[in-house]
């Protein structure tokens, strides 16, 4: 793999830690910090609205100045929210915590661009090898992302949590030290377009192809966000398991989502984007009946490992095909559509996860994916059917 694709690696393992960090800690703070208990989620869910808000500017700012610039002001934006969330808690203010995740999912947004930078500092039959690579990033992102926000969580602190967020600031820092020494934008085999060119969208997404990528990502996405951020609430207030067990569970999930990214690219090219995709389905059903039939520490830790694997099967199948459905001077509008669809279907999965979960309790909650997985199974049977010919040469580019 080029130097470019190891340095996104490198910087998606420290920059991506806002994600499980906000995860871990973000309901629990929010639960300290919030006027009711049914607000204790918001955070982990604006961390997303900051994403989809992010997004356009994001693949609008890289369409007209480049990648490498804008993925260093994603790294700014995340150390801006750690410095936000660590006055949150120095200041035990609600709202600034919900600001300091906003901003950290700005930042996000830009992290998220990472794998198509990568699928295009390669040839066109090892994208999907890249995309899986930059992923395994995640792995220590998974690890470093609870272990830094379990710095300021013991019961002498004074201030819960403030040196949780200025640990988190240094790991950002890192992010933008690594990016700005390593990555070299002539590095890119596919250069930056004029903005507007190719067909509109209107016309792009009449192929079913884009649709199943699309939803695959987005499905993918909102299913294990709705899961996952309903998980550390459920452990602790329903179902009485200790602080130290729900950060287990959400660690070994995060590394769940990641780890298979070391065979999943290769997986694309030998058996084919349609049964990767199949099996992510699977492994997700497999999940919920898991987690339907119980709540003790098992039940919790093997549904949420089958959530992370069908995570990573579904993502990198959607990411890997979504480039058959354009042209390279579509990429970035076709790109910034397809991320603000999957991440706005997260940010509402996210932020209902706490509602749904009081509602319905645990066994409820995760019975509601059911409908949304069916959905992409309709629409990759869709795309099969309609342009069986697209399917077998995604199998054979990828």
């Amino acid at each position: 793999m080029p130097l470019n694709v190891w340095v996104l690696v490198a910087a998606q393992a420290l920059a991506m830690c806002t994600a499980p960090f906000i995860v871990f800690i973000g309901s629990i703070q929010g639960r300290l910090l919030a006027s009711a208990p049914e607000f204790a989620t918001l955070p982990v869910g604006l961390v997303v609205v900051g994403t989809v808000l992010a997004i356009k500017p994001a693949t609008w700012l890289m369409e007209k100045t480049g990648r490498k610039q804008v993925m260093l002001l994603g790294a700014v934006m995340g150390i801006l929210a750690a410095v936000l969330g660590a006055v949150s808690s120095w200041q035990g203010s609600f709202l600034l915590l919900c600001i300091a995740s906003v901003v950290g999912g700005t930042g996000l947004a830009v992290v998220h661009q990472y794998r198509f930078a990568a699928m295009e500092s390669v040839p066109a039959g090892m994208a999907g090898s890249a995309a899986a690579r930059v992923l395994l990033g995640g792995l220590v992102a998974a690890w470093l992302g609870p272990e830094v926000a379990a710095i300021g969580s013991g019961t002498g602190e004074v201030y819960p949590f403030l040196s949780s967020w200025v640990a988190l600031g240094v790991v950002q820092a890192a992010a933008l030290i690594i990016l700005a020494l390593g990555y070299r934008a002539r590095g890119e085999l596919v250069r930056s377009s004029q903005s507007g060119g190719g067909r509109p969208l209107s016309e792009i997404l009449k192929n079913p192809l884009v649709w199943a990528a699309i939803s695959a990502a987005a499905v993918g996405y909102a299913v294990m966000s709705f899961i996952m951020t309903a998980t550390p609430l459920s452990m602790t207030e329903i179902a009485g398991h200790d602080l130290d067990d729900a950060k287990r569970v959400i660690q070994l999930h995060i590394m769940a989502m990641y780890l298979p990214s070391l065979i999943s690219g290769w997986l694309t090219r030998m058996v084919g984007i349609p049964i990767l995709m199949a099996a992510g389905l699977v492994a997700y059903l497999g999940c919920v009946v898991l987690a339907a039939n119980g709540v003790s520490f098992h039940h919790y830790l093997g549904a949420l490992l089958l959530l992370g694997v069908g995570w990573n099967f579904l993502f990198v199948g959607g990411t890997s095909l979504l480039p058959e459905g354009y042209h390279d001077t579509e990429r970035f509008r076709v790109q910034g559509l397809n991320d603000m669809m999957v991440f706005g279907s997260q940010a509402t999965a996210a932020l209902t996860a706490g509602a749904v979960l009081s509602w319905l309790g645990w066994g409820g909650l995760v019975l509601v994916a059911i409908p949304f997985l069916m959905l992409h199974g309709i629409l990759m049977a869709v795309w099969l059917v309609r342009s069986p010919s697209s399917a077998q040469e995604a199998h054979r580019r990828n």
